[in-house]
């Protein structure tokens, strides 16, 4: 599916598929309580908006409320729709190895609300498949997990308990998973839901999926494994070409992206996708004035963040892409040898590129002054360097040369 096109052959596609997608001004659509943007406020008449697809989407404010690939959906947007699970099937086989048509997805408004879709389905599924309340279902995730999984846990009112990692190369073992299962099963949990990481914000640290899955699978424990990809889904695959965070994994039931970090998209567009017969669990019936009825947490969402992502995927395509991460490497590489060559004790995942420093290697205002990240603002452990497209190493170096000094 994922191929790299010309601009003009993106622009056609997209204007193709506006012409699919309601147009308030030349049709007599009524009964929708939406409409283009605001005419007063956002000018639709610039000559600019024939080159400018993503714009035009805007403008044109396709609502891609549901889940395009179940099949039905509103059908007023139905052009951009197509846009949009095209791009799923490019994320769920071409990046994460699906077979072909077995991912279920759509484009979300970040991480977060990915993870707590994911969350929110297995709670579903353990509760109507087995009986169960929901005291008897925990989350479990490593302690460097996001944050999205403890709101996740606050608003599904389920348990939640976090594996202890090393702190020096922040690997968690079968050893603190099995801790972590013990002590949620004495409060009464008996189903599982995993989280692992692909790549976490602060570290880069990625699980071992078998540290979970060989514990569980021993205990006979009924779980669903979850990989939150929301900072590596659009980088570690293509740095680990055999990675088991992916659907290439049977044990793997879903996945978060998000492209407005690595891919540079705009901010509210992460992906969710999962395996087939699982998002039914969060239909919400209710909503049956929405063609197609509603599975999804977030409801109405602009169809011009999807057109965002795709746009970027068909610009680049998969060889493009590979070298845009491959000089990513490089320049995390780079830094790595630098911070060696000063004795400077630091994280990094080999195939990631966050490096993260040791506190006592950082002046407070040295990080400051170059935008560096801790991972506790109160009392700092760690400060992180993101090898982000505008981190060059020119940009690189004036940081080197203070932390030398």
């Amino acid at each position: 599916m994922w191929k790299k096109l010309s601009s003009e052959e993106i622009k056609a596609r997209v204007f193709s598929a506006l012409e699919d997608t309601v147009n308030y001004y030349e049709q007599s659509v009524l009964g929708v309580p939406a409409s283009h943007l605001d005419s007063q406020v956002f000018y639709q008449g610039a000559s600019f908006l024939k080159e400018a697809p993503f714009i035009s989407t805007l403008v044109r404010n396709p609502n891609h409320i549901g889940c395009h690939t179940l099949g039905k959906s509103e059908s007023f947007f139905r052009g951009t729709q197509e846009i949009e699970k095209e791009l799923i099937e490019i994320c769920a086989v071409d990046i994460l190895k699906a077979t072909p048509n077995s991912i279920d997805g759509y484009v979300a408004s970040g991480g977060t609300e990915a993870n707590l879709q994911a969350i929110w389905i297995y709670r579903n599924y353990f509760k109507q498949e087995f009986a169960v309340n929901n005291n008897q279902i925990g989350i479990i995730c490593s302690a460097d997990s996001h944050y999205s999984m403890d709101k996740a846990s606050n608003v599904l009112s389920i348990q939640l308990d976090k594996v202890a990692v090393d702190f020096n190369n922040r690997s968690l073992t079968k050893e603190a998973v099995s801790d972590t299962v013990l002590r949620l099963q004495e409060k009464g949990v008996t189903h599982f839901i995993v989280v692992a990481n692909m790549m976490t914000t602060m570290f880069g640290s990625v699980d071992s999926i078998d540290s979970y899955t060989t514990v569980l699978d021993e205990m006979n424990i009924p779980y669903k494994l979850h990989v939150d990809g929301a900072y590596g889904g659009f980088y570690y695959p293509f740095t680990k070409k055999d990675t088991q965070l992916a659907f290439s994994n049977p044990k793997v039931s879903s996945v978060t992206l998000d492209a407005h970090k690595m891919l540079q998209a705009p901010y509210g567009t992460g992906l969710f996708l999962c395996r087939k017969g699982l998002i039914h669990f969060t239909n919400t019936k209710e909503a049956s004035y929405v063609e197609g009825e509603d599975y999804t947490l977030i409801g109405s969402r602009s169809g011009a963040n999807a057109i965002a992502i795709w746009m970027i995927l068909t610009t680049y395509g998969p060889f493009g892409w590979n070298e845009k991460i491959l000089i990513l490497q490089n320049r995390t590489n780079w830094m790595c040898q630098q911070l060696e060559q000063l004795g400077i004790d630091y994280y990094r995942n080999p195939y990631c590129n966050i490096i993260t420093i040791k506190s006592k290697f950082v002046k407070p205002d040295v990080a400051k002054k170059y935008g560096l990240v801790p991972d506790n603002h109160q009392e700092p452990n760690w400060y992180k360097i993101v090898i982000m497209e505008h981190v060059t190493t020119e940009g690189l170096v004036p940081l080197v040369e203070e932390l030398a000094s």
